[in-house]
């Protein structure tokens, strides 16, 4: 029978009146295979994934399908978001044999779990075909089966593997040079991102490259970052009326997206908006963080203080189909009904013109030139656009309200938890108001309440308030790189005491001492059919670039040698591989963070959070603070309080010169010149 009723993610759940037999990925599931000599299907996808839906509709709610998979098929349905593991291992194998992957992704195993054939997106009669053919082989020639398996199997690990460093030592980081040319020449300098579509935002790139621009008085680069941001928040990807990005867009002007809004996205752009208004103070960056606020606040934000993880890109339009974007999109004569008399204005606003046109008579609100230099072709002044602008906003947002929402993925991810988090400490650091630290700190009382287990352990997900599954290494990456920002918040040592207990956590249980790098997997759980290194970034910085980072922070919170013997030693490890560095950004900046421009600061005195407030708003990515009102044992604190003052200490290499006095001649000492 079909067991997924008995679980707890929303995207299993929606596949628990198929009519096939599903299985959760354990250990039980697997052992049937083997007893039963069955060939496994391994289905992987998503609760927001839009040809996921397609295909549960057009096969797996089929009957045919099911007597077929029934009858030959130990079947298993995995939600990605879930179980990273179980999708990130199989991912390897459908791209070694297809050259690409995506999901939902469908593997055929042997009943030990290697595979031996995988793809993506299937028609019922292809998928039928290719299954009955599947099982026949495996029935006649299992010798053939075997054979390919064994070498897909080298293939996988051979993936894990990094190419030697020969060199003597971390080369300066002058050399990150050319590999940003070289990056450079993939840069589309008309609408910003890469020149290709889809096009996904990589906030983790970004922000690199902002860092990298302003310690290099790079002003191209710093121009392509402002270009990528204000186009990125231009576009119909960024939702004007109610907030939010949705997760990539399908066309090169960031025009229509895949409508999905994920978590994880928009708490990485937080953080990114929110260091780009700091270096601009550019109000369309403070709009974005605003919105995106109020898109997490009213529909990912549980009572508790967590994030639920997912607006569906499907939603139920007018006839009640659902369809992808149908919540968003807008028909010209219901704009013209809305807007009455003031449509004119909105239709050059927002493009409601070829440009801006989707399909079947819809359009996606986009925007494409400033209302600065739109308010002098309209004839009409910036400030009365701008109101306008704002009230055409709430008055279809309203409207909008009264269909169909997208559905909710209401599990809770720690992971994805802390990269919201992380963004709402950014933007309290950025603009000083107290909602965002709120925020923050709410959420991370409740990761470390509810998802943090006695005996030192994390919890990947939550849901009906019970904690699932151990943790994996982003969680604990993840999580210590938010609660060390959100320490930059508040100067509370708790945070940064508990960013450490977490690290010293995945030190022991999940560090490889012979490759010097973390395991993906906890030693000692469960074990797939190879270990899995995730050393690219991607949409999601990598768990070991994340880690890395977080340990040569800490280090030098810490004055703590062995974190920064280990730190050194993954980037050292890692620099050969960097062909193309957009899978590399955040050792990239990790490799910067050991250039001659980064400094520690350490405020001490009675108004130390008043003078942290001033210097968080200013953009210094190379410079690490601490602060203190009262005595710290802190290392980069300790013995340097004095209640009768304030006092600034500006360190570097170890080494801290007399202090200033003064918060303006600290900013003017720090500052990149």
């Amino acid at each position: 029978m079909n067991e997924l009723k008995y679980e707890t993610s929303p995207y299993l759940l929606q596949h628990a009146e198929n009519p096939i037999y599903w299985k959760a990925w354990k250990p039980e599931t697997l052992q049937q295979a083997v007893t039963e000599n069955k060939l496994i299907v391994l289905s992987v996808g998503y609760s927001a994934c839009h040809w996921c839906h397609v295909m549960e509709h057009e096969s797996f709610e089929d009957h045919e399908v099911a007597a077929l998979m029934n009858a030959h098929y130990v079947s298993v349905k995995v939600d990605r978001e879930e179980r990273p593991d179980v999708d990130a291992t199989y991912m390897k194998a459908v791209q070694i044999m297809t050259g690409q992957g995506g999901w939902p992704m469908n593997v055929v195993l042997l009943p030990d779990g290697r595979p031996v054939w995988g793809g993506t997106y299937f028609r019922k009669q292809q998928w039928m075909e290719t299954l009955d053919q599947l099982q026949q082989m495996y029935r006649d020639e299992p010798e053939k089966m075997e054979d390919y398996a064994t070498r897909l199997l080298e293939g996988i690990k051979q993936l894990s593997l990094l190419p030697p460093n020969e060199e003597e030592g971390i080369k300066d980081p002058l050399h990150i040079k050319p590999l940003v040319e070289k990056w450079s020449r993939s840069f589309d300098w008309d609408y910003g991102g890469y020149a290709r579509a889809p096009k996904f935002m990589m906030p983790n790139n970004y922000l690199f490259l902002q860092r990298y621009g302003y310690q290099t008085q790079s002003k191209d680069l710093l121009d392509f970052v402002d270009l990528t941001l204000t186009r990125m928040a231009w576009g119909g990807l960024f939702d004007t009326l109610g907030g939010g990005f949705s997760r990539y867009s399908v066309d090169m002007h960031w025009h229509v997206p895949h409508f999905e809004k994920m978590l994880y996205d928009n708490g990485q752009l937080m953080s990114l908006y929110a260091e780009a208004y700091k270096r601009t103070k550019n109000p369309l960056y403070k709009e974005v963080i605003d919105k995106t606020h109020f898109f997490i606040k009213t529909e990912l934000t549980t009572p508790e203080g967590a994030f639920y993880s997912a607006w569906d890109a499907d939603s139920l339009n007018s006839i009640g189909h659902k369809e992808e974007g149908a919540f968003y999109t807008w028909e010209k004569e219901e704009l013209k009904s809305i807007l009455g008399d003031d449509f004119p204005l909105f239709e050059k606003v927002f493009n409601i013109n070829e440009f801006g046109f989707w399909e079947k008579n819809q359009y996606v609100l986009i925007q494409t030139e400033p209302l600065e230099a739109l308010s002098v072709t309209l004839d009409i002044t910036e400030d009365v656009l701008r109101r306008k602008k704002e009230q055409w906003e709430q008055l279809l947002y309203k409207e909008r309200e009264k269909r169909h929402k997208p559905g909710l993925d209401d599990k809770v991810l720690t992971s994805w938890n802390a990269l919201m988090l992380k963004g709402y400490a950014d933007a309290y650091k950025a603009t000083g108001e107290k909602v965002y630290v709120d925020a923050a700190i709410k959420n991370a009382s409740f990761i470390t309440s509810r998802l943090w287990h006695e005996n030192g352990h994390l919890w990947r997900t939550y849901k009906n308030g019970e904690a699932r599954i151990h943790a994996f290494l982003e969680d604990y990456a993840h999580t210590a790189n938010s609660l060390i920002s959100l320490y930059q918040c508040t100067f509370d040592e708790q945070w940064l005491n508990q960013a450490c207990q977490l690290v010293n956590y995945a030190l022991e249980h999940f560090f490889d001492e012979n490759r010097q790098l973390f395991l993906f997997n906890p030693r000692g759980q469960e074990t797939l059919i190879a270990a899995h290194y995730e050393t690219e970034d991607n949409v999601i910085p990598a768990a070991n670039s994340v880690m890395a980072n977080v340990l040569y922070t800490l280090s030098l919170y810490y004055d703590n040698a062995y974190y920064e013997k280990v730190a050194l030693q993954m980037l050292y490890n890692v620099l050969p591989g960097i062909d193309y560095p957009s899978a590399f950004s955040n050792w990239l900046n990790l490799w910067l963070s050991l250039s001659a421009d980064n400094k520690e600061l350490a405020i001490c005195g009675p108004d130390a959070h008043e003078n942290v407030q001033e210097i968080n708003r200013l953009y210094a990515p190379h410079v690490l603070i601490a602060a203190t009102e009262k005595p710290s044992g802190l290392p980069l604190l300790k013995n340097r309080f004095d209640n009768t003052q304030n006092l600034f200490y500006v360190c570097q290499n170890k080494t801290c010169g007399l202090p200033f006095t003064k918060a303006d001649e600290t900013i003017n000492a720090i500052t990149i010149k």
